[in-house]
């Protein structure tokens, strides 16, 4: 486990978010978290990924790969994303089994440096099976986070309410105090 603290704005989303969640901009520079095995260091263990998955070149070439896919997906079109999450997907499955405490599923993947992308990219699919529309896309101006809304009515607009949110209300209150 990696000793380094997360960088990142915003972390805890859901896996496949919380992948893309490693670019974000900060004083209008866009940052890169997967940049270096380091920053996957730290990503693998923010996502308790850590102990079971190296930080090498490897694993960080398919997280990247993976990345790219899941943007296509979430801000492209359907039809040309497909393909580019399902080859990631292609380098794993799940197994079913019964253990002794009942029925159990297991991702296997025949190239381990492929488990924590297809990790991710399996996580996506789960996310459109349970509410595509609350995959979203930060309104705050110049910000690029991703989250999964879990608000009760599905209306959170914002990464964050204590950043961007506060922003976006400071911006109107300041455009209204201008109007008076």
């Amino acid at each position: 486990m990696s000793a380094v603290r997360d960088p990142r704005p915003l972390t805890g989303e859901p896996l496949a978010l919380d992948l893309l969640n490693t670019r974000w901009n900060r004083e209008g520079v866009t940052q890169d978290l997967l940049a270096d095995t380091d920053g996957l260091a730290v990503w693998l263990a923010s996502n308790g990924l850590g102990g079971a998955h190296p930080a090498d070149a490897e694993v960080l070439r398919h997280l990247r790969e993976a990345r790219e896919a899941l943007a296509a997906a979430v801000h492209g079109s359907p039809r040309e994303a497909a393909p580019l999450v399902d080859a990631v997907l292609a380098h794993g499955r799940i197994r079913a089994r019964l253990t002794a405490d009942g029925p159990a599923e297991e991702p296997e993947f025949a190239v381990p440096s492929w488990g924590p992308a297809w990790l991710a990219a399996r996580d996506y699919l789960d996310l459109l099976g349970r509410a595509p529309e609350r995959i979203r896309t930060c309104s705050g101006g110049g910000c690029i986070l991703h989250f999964f809304d879990t608000s009760r009515n599905g209306t959170r607009r914002w990464c964050s309410m204590a950043a961007c949110g506060n922003r976006a209300k400071a911006s109107r209150h300041y455009a209204r105090s201008k109007e008076g």
